[in-house]
């Protein structure tokens, strides 16, 4: 014992330097052994052991099919030493037409359905290889790909298969391994062969020449591609995103539209898709559903959506568009194994590997010809000089005590090879009648002439690619199918905008987050001093919290208690009656659960010339630059840091007309400064002091632009009195100071509400209660007034106050005049 401890030596290894290379060696086993194809036949290590054990079989597409447990079971006994499982899973994809561009298995049985059924047992389905997967391996016997050992040393495997096909652009690949990913989608077999050529004969072309051949991804499933710049980026660079819809066609009835899904997105399961199209059309989040139905067939897909009478059938489409898996995203990752590297290539990259690949094949496989063809020219020389003197060698041989003095007696009378004495010795007699003579003569010239040929190959470029061409072509002409996905040029092709007319609406949100649009016509003008028209029924805890007047075409922004901005289409907020609750926002903007709206801003465009300014309770004033809003993920992005106890008030889009900002508080006072006084900012960030008061005993509760001296500013206080003040009235301070006394509040005024920008002449106001009725009053009916003083009466609101005031567009409609004696003044 003492002996083998002095013989032993002890190596420090550092843990995390051990843990590094076992992660290291793992990391490169699953790049190259398991998850990524090479990118010369496009084929991951188990799908080329899948094809090489069927081969070995003889399992080609003429023969009878053989059960699917023999050929998992060969593969994992003499090539994959993984679960059976995995196995059958790859060779069940190979069979599928909506995985496969190309089927390389041609299956018996149950191998599945784009619903997402799996494949029976290996047990119960058979097959065997197609036309197709034979062209990939074919030359295999003439030595044109290197072979290695399989898992336990036993057995030799190849290391890459001859490929006619292009396997990896014609039926793409997905895979993830460790630290990477690829994600190739498939191509029509003629258009890449076509690529392929116009390389052979141009190889530096370029990649719009390309695209001359090359249009776009073809999926197995059809459906359509939006947009062309993605799949250009992924051909230049490797690397893009394209989006993938379903292709639909309407059928119109007396009474209804009826949408039919005709083909839907690549590896889309149908009948999750059925599902989620039903269960939103049920939660009301989908609105003009009335009915979703499967009438799928062997023939194809055909799922059939009823809308409703009213529905319209662009705009249902469009929300099951963005609201479904009937569009998606495809990632286009070009990454493969070349020499036992990964790396993302281009699609001219890929065409150069692939005729780079088929070129040594060629070469490997002419060599291979040559060498049989001179081996047996050798026999066929010596039997030729038998036969000349046949007399001489049957003499020989019969002198001959044994056939290895017999082929040595041959050799050296005749100056034969070994090889050449041993056919001789294994001729058989009827070789020696004139007609086998002729044959061997005519054997042996075609002989000369096939190396003389093959020698040719060997010696001319141009000859190669011939060779090359031909045999493509050849799988061409064999293989090539009709597009089955479309392409077209601009996402934006299909903007639902246009479908739609851009007219003014009244948006009215709820306290409880229920939101609608109402057309603007539907409130009628009232006389200053009405009781106002009920704006929508709402829950007996809920009452209308603010509103808004828009054009469908708008871009409607929400901020957030939290200071998070989201934004939606006007015309995406559920149309509704002026009588109806409307639909939850939560279900039009992905909000948290504790989160609320606390202002709405709308604007036609994200002009860079413009920017927006958010005013908080405490005070804080925060401008940055509208277009850092421009593109808002599903989830918002953040628009402001509040402070702890602080929340949003309201938000306001200056642009080159705003000259000074103006902020009113819950107890009566304001401040008016210059813009500039607040300069751009980060859109993460938190602001500055816009005005100031005590803690705990004021609030902002309103804040508005102005443009000139002149622009007119509304306030309304509590109890529905309201006056209009020119703002040149209120002098102009530095941004962080007390102000000054915006109204006269008094007990019958109550507190200060709301503050608004009326100068636009066209403008009607419209006031809401926490009841949630509004009455419209043309503004010039409220009369001017001096900063310190109070107003007019402008809503009777008795128990109630006034939670809410807007402008909105004046509507041409005859007006009753005005009783003077309701006007009451303060």
């Amino acid at each position: 014992m003492d002996n083998l401890l002095d013989n032993t030596s002890v190596v420090d290894v550092k843990i995390d330097d051990s843990v590094k290379e076992s992660y290291l060696d793992y990391s490169m086993s699953v790049i190259i052994g398991r998850a990524l194809p090479d990118a010369k036949d496009g084929l991951k290590p188990v799908h080329r052991r899948i094809l090489y054990a069927m081969s070995e079989l003889g399992l080609t597409s003429r023969v009878a099919y053989k059960k699917s447990a023999r050929i998992v079971g060969d593969v994992i006994g003499k090539y994959h030493p993984h679960g059976d499982t995995a196995v059958y899973d790859a060779l069940v994809r190979m069979a599928q037409d909506f995985s496969m561009r190309l089927e390389l298995v041609d299956g018996q049985g149950n191998f599945g359905s784009i619903d997402g059924d799996n494949a029976a047992a290996m047990r119960y389905t058979e097959a065997r290889m197609t036309q197709a997967s034979e062209e990939i391996l074919r030359d295999i016997d003439k030595d044109t790909v290197d072979f290695v050992p399989n898992y336990d040393d036993t057995l030799k495997e190849p290391d890459v298969l001859p490929s006619r096909i292009p396997n990896l652009l014609v039926n793409g690949s997905s895979g993830i391994a460790v630290g990477m990913a690829t994600s190739i989608p498939p191509h029509r077999i003629d258009e890449i062969i076509d690529a392929l050529i116009c390389v052979i004969d141009t190889p530096d072309a370029s990649l719009e020449e390309l695209m001359g051949f090359v249009n776009g991804p073809d999926f197995p499933t059809g459906g359509i591609i939006f947009g062309k710049q993605g799949i250009i980026e992924a051909y230049r660079t490797g690397r893009g995103r394209i989006k993938v819809r379903a292709k639909v066609h309407i059928e119109k009835t007396k009474t209804k539209d009826v949408i039919v899904i005709d083909e839907v997105p690549y590896q889309t399961n149908k009948a999750k898709l059925v599902e989620q199209i039903s269960e939103l059309a049920k939660d009301k989040i989908i609105e003009g559903i009335s009915e979703v139905r499967d009438e799928s067939d062997r023939e194809g897909i055909r799922v059939v959506i009823e809308l409703k009478k009213e529905a319209m059938s662009e705009i249902v489409l469009n929300h099951l568009y963005k609201s479904t898996t009937m569009e998606s995203t495809f990632g286009i990752i070009l990454l493969a194994i070349n020499n036992k590297e990964p790396k993302i290539f281009s699609l001219s990259e890929l065409l150069n590997l692939f005729i780079s690949h088929r070129k040594t094949v060629v070469i490997r496989r002419t060599i291979f010809e040559l060498e049989k063809a001179k081996a047996r020219a050798h026999i066929l020389e010596g039997l030729k000089i038998a036969l000349d003197h046949i007399e001489e060698v049957i003499k020989l041989i019969r002198a001959s005590k044994d056939g290895d003095e017999a082929k040595n007696g041959l050799m050296e009378k005749f100056g034969l090879s070994e090889l050449q004495s041993k056919a001789i010795l294994e001729m058989r007699l009827q070789r020696l009648t004139g007609l086998e003579r002729d044959k061997i003569e005519q054997e042996y010239a075609e002989l000369l002439a096939q190396i003389e040929k093959l020698n040719a190959i060997l010696k001319s470029e141009d000859e190669l690619k011939r060779i090359i061409k031909a045999e493509l072509l050849e799988v061409r002409e064999k293989f090539s199918s009709p597009r089955k996905t479309q392409i077209e040029e601009d996402y934006d092709a299909i903007d639902i905008e246009d479908l739609i007319p851009n007219e003014p609406v009244v948006v009215t949100m709820s306290h409880r987050g229920y939101v609608k649009r109402v057309q603007l016509k539907t409130y009628e003008k009232q006389n200053r001093g009405g009781k106002g028209k009920i704006s929508g029924n709402t829950h007996d805890d809920d009452f209308i919290e603010s509103f808004f007047i828009a054009n469908t075409h708008d871009t409607i922004m929400f901020v957030t208690d939290k200071g998070q901005l989201y934004w939606l289409k006007v015309y995406r907020i559920p149309e509704a009656g002026r009588t109806a609750i409307g639909k939850a926002v939560v279900n039009l903007i992905n909000l948290s659960a504790d989160e609320k709206i606390m202002a709405t801003i709308t604007t036609t465009d994200f002009n860079s010339d413009k920017s927006l300014v958010f005013f908080t309770k405490n005070g804080i004033v925060k401008r940055t630059n509208l277009s850092e809003y421009s593109n808002i993920r599903s989830v918002g992005v953040r628009a402001i840091n509040l402070d702890d106890g602080d929340e949003l008030v309201t938000a306001k889009i200056v642009d080159k007309d705003v000259k000074e900002l103006f902020i009113a508080t819950y107890q009566g006072m304001c401040i008016r400064f210059d813009v500039n006084d607040v300069r751009e900012i980060g859109r993460v960030s938190r602001g500055v002091t816009g005005i100031r008061f005590k803690a705990n005993e004021d609030f902002v509760i309103g804040a508005t632009t102005i443009t000139s001296d002149t622009d007119k500013l509304l306030t309304v206080s509590e109890q529905g009195i309201g006056k209009q003040t020119l703002a040149g009235a209120y002098r102009l301070q530095s941004r962080g100071g007390k102000g000054v006394i915006v109204m006269k509040l008094t007990s019958k005024t109550g507190k200060l509400v709301s503050v608004v920008n009326v100068n636009d002449e066209n403008m009607d106001l419209m006031v809401l209660t926490t009841s949630g009725k509004m009455i419209r009053v043309a503004i010039e009916a409220i009369r001017e007034a001096g900063r310190n003083t109070s107003g007019v009466k402008i809503i009777n609101v008795g128990a109630e106050k006034v939670a809410y005031v807007s402008r909105c567009p004046k509507e041409l409609v005859d007006e009753e005049d005005i009783n003077e004696d309701s006007l009451e003044t303060e």
